[in-house]
């Protein structure tokens, strides 16, 4: 590739990134130019608009473009592929300054859903009928435990907090039978039971509290297992 050539194409690549900040190569009329750019633009925004319909929805159309936008020229990608497009983008708003405070974690949020249902992954070798206290539970590999400052559960075009909850919110969300995504709001004890460090079923419950608590945690294990959500000992 002479150096000419590819000059030229660096300084198309910028100008259709940002054409405010760099100016267009000579001799492309801009008719073509705005062609390209709604192109690449627009393919970049239907990927993350199909990522990410409730913050979009939740922006509103003019802050999520200009949110799209500057994604677009701002942030340098390390991956050739459309299908981590969105994991790209929630590592660009942990770059920046947020004009509403729950954009990443609500972001973050929808990416975990939509991994989940298109998830492959194959649960590892265990044991479905094992002791939940002498065995380590396993949890779904299409299952997840997450921890948010924000409410992302209800936040909505109708809903933005300007505060985070007194309390955090602790999420489970999993992949059904039906291949639906469903998630459930937890308390503390479960989210404490399925975070816990690799162990035993008997050590984790025992790091809880009294012989109740250990009851409750128990109880809690034998209903997820029900459900799929832990899927035997390892």
């Amino acid at each position: 590739m002479s150096t000419t050539l590819r000059a030229q194409q660096f300084t198309l690549a910028r100008h259709l990134r940002d054409p405010v900040a760099n100016p267009p190569p000579p001799g492309i009329e801009a008719r073509r130019l705005k062609v390209y750019r709604e192109l690449f633009l627009g393919a970049i925004e239907g990927l993350l608009a199909g990522s990410f319909p409730v913050l979009r929805s939740t922006l509103g159309e003019a802050r999520w473009q200009a949110r799209v936008a500057d994604f677009y020229a701002r942030y340098r990608s390390q991956t050739p592929l459309f299908t981590e497009i969105a994991e790209a983008f929630i590592d660009y708003l942990q770059g920046i300054e947020l004009d509403a405070p729950w954009q990443l974690e609500l972001a973050h949020y929808e990416w975990v859903e939509a991994q989940l249902y298109l998830s492959d992954a194959k649960d590892p070798a265990h044991d479905p009928q094992g002791d939940l206290l002498d065995g380590e539970p396993l949890l779904s590999c299409v299952a997840r435990v997450l921890a948010y400052r924000w409410p992302v559960e209800r936040i909505g075009p109708d809903y933005q907090p300007t505060e985070p909850g007194q309390a955090p919110t602790l999420l489970l969300v999993y992949r059904d039978g039906d291949l639906q995504v469903r998630f459930a709001r937890i308390a503390p004890l479960a989210w404490q039971v399925l975070v816990g460090l690799p162990g035993t079923g008997r050590e984790r419950l025992r790091a809880l509290g009294n012989d109740q608590v250990q009851r409750q945690g128990l109880m809690l294990l034998e209903q997820l297992r029900e459900q799929g959500i832990i899927v035997g000992t390892r």
